[in-house]
């Protein structure tokens, strides 16, 4: 079986059961949701990101991306594209410059108070009122900001401001999905339009409102929408093997977790290959898994 999944920015209940579980549950594709580890230049999030899915045994992917998330997802398509599959990609850039013009002290961001970090941080967000589903998105990333650590903060800015944009991609552009809100984004209108520049031949799927985070105030419209992707792209779900799943990806004895050695390729119908695993890299990740309990997947979704 083939498969997909998808996942979240930031961690915790609510992305996992408004975005995650309707994916899994209902259509039946493998759900991995991840943070972005510490890490503090590109190269660090490419090795970083690879190590994480040799440690789960997944091969090739399909990864949506928002804001920075779709940058960084642009990047990791770029250097490993035998691993890429797909992109979905949400409010997001091709490159940094504008950011970290905006940022000129960014060189002292490693001694910058955390208060300071967060307040800057959230001058992204927009003030005054919102629909109910866009406030509550709001509120909930706003609390997940306020259990960042200072080193978990500085490597977000960081990330987001080291000089860098994206090069040629090996992937179609009908292999690419930019799913974009109408309403008010942090990322400007400009980079936006940039992106839908670079891949005129990509799927547009436009959401009337949104925000900055559609995956949470939009989930029902981002889930149909990955659904249509996944399965332009070839990717067939198996809903009658979801039997039960958990947060930790433990229900079940899949087996893809049974087996190990299988031998890869380009195709998307070969099994992944057991990674190396436990390395510093994967601890450094936190993220929530759902997966069908007796086939093997070899593909995932990051959001």
């Amino acid at each position: 079986m083939k498969g997909a999944g998808g996942g979240a920015v930031a961690p915790g209940d609510y992305v996992y059961f408004k975005s995650i579980v309707p994916l899994h549950k209902i259509s039946g594709y493998r759900v991995i949701s991840i943070d972005v580890p510490q890490v503090w230049n590109h190269h660090e999030w490419i090795h970083s990101f690879e190590k994480f899915l040799d440690s789960m045994n997944i091969h090739h992917v399909h990864i949506y991306g928002t804001s920075l998330g779709g940058f960084l997802a642009q990047i990791f398509a770029q250097h490993r594209p035998r691993r890429v599959k797909s992109l979905i990609l949400s409010n997001t850039f091709l490159e940094t410059h504008k950011f970290a013009a905006a940022m000129p002290w960014s060189p002292v961001v490693n001694w910058t108070p955390s208060f300071l970090l967060k307040r800057y941080l959230l001058t992204g967000i927009r003030d005054g009122p919102h629909e109910p589903f866009i406030a509550d998105s709001v509120d909930f990333v706003v609390c997940q900001v306020e259990t960042l650590s200072r080193d978990d903060l500085s490597s977000r800015l960081m990330l987001n401001v080291n000089v860098a944009s994206v090069g040629s991609l090996m992937l179609p552009d009908s292999f690419i999905t930019i799913m974009d809100t109408n309403d008010y984004s942090a990322v400007p209108q400009q980079l936006k339009d940039q992106l839908n520049e670079r891949y005129p031949g990509a799927r547009r799927a436009v959401l009337k409102t949104g925000g900055d985070f559609p995956f949470l105030s939009r989930p029902d419209e981002v889930n149909l929408y990955l659904q249509l992707h996944l399965r332009r792209v070839g990717v067939e779900s198996k809903p009658d093997l979801v039997q039960g799943f958990t947060r930790n990806g433990t229900a079940g004895s899949s087996k893809d977790q049974k087996d190990g050695g299988d031998s890869i390729s380009d195709s998307p119908e070969d099994y992944g290959h057991r990674g190396s695993g436990g390395s510093d890299h994967d601890a450094r990740y936190r993220g929530s898994e759902s997966h069908d309990s007796d086939k093997p997947i070899p593909t995932s979704t990051m959001y």
